[in-house]
């Protein structure tokens, strides 16, 4: 079994491969914010994001640059249901707003640097109300 370093943030934080590449990163703010990703190169790091407490403010999970995008997809429920979102061909930008598009706590995603300018992304996110995606073009 992988065992991840655990690191707790309570804000905006930018996120680097030495400090974040490998861990847990534990989000435990109501207030939300931005954890900027590190440049995608192609590594194969994998950075872990936990959503601790409830967001009443969106957080956001962005690339670092115009170039890089996100790919993969995530399930998304409020209930048994549930459905999967797929990341778009220049989406790079994920947004739990504590409601439609996750956030609540126990929310999970996985991000893996698996080719440079690209991230691959997975996980669940716990919503209310009617699911949305939680995916966007915003950076480039």
């Amino acid at each position: 079994m992988q065992v991840f370093q655990t690191i707790t943030v309570t804000g905006s934080t930018t996120l680097t491969k030495d400090n974040h590449g490998g861990t847990l990163v534990v989000h435990n703010a109501v207030g939300g914010g931005t954890l900027t990703l590190p440049a995608s190169n192609g590594d194969g790091q994998t950075i872990k994001v936990i959503v601790h407490t409830t967001v009443t403010s969106s957080l956001i999970i962005a690339v670092a640059n115009g170039t890089d995008v996100i790919r993969g997809g995530v399930s998304i429920s409020t209930d048994v249901a549930g459905i999967t979102m797929l990341a778009g061909g220049t989406d790079d930008t994920i947004t739990m707003n504590g409601s439609t598009t996750g956030g609540l706590a126990g929310s999970t995603i996985t991000l893996v640097d698996y080719k440079a300018g690209f991230w691959n992304v997975t996980g669940f996110l716990a919503s209310t109300g009617s699911e949305a995606t939680p995916f966007s073009a915003t950076i480039s």
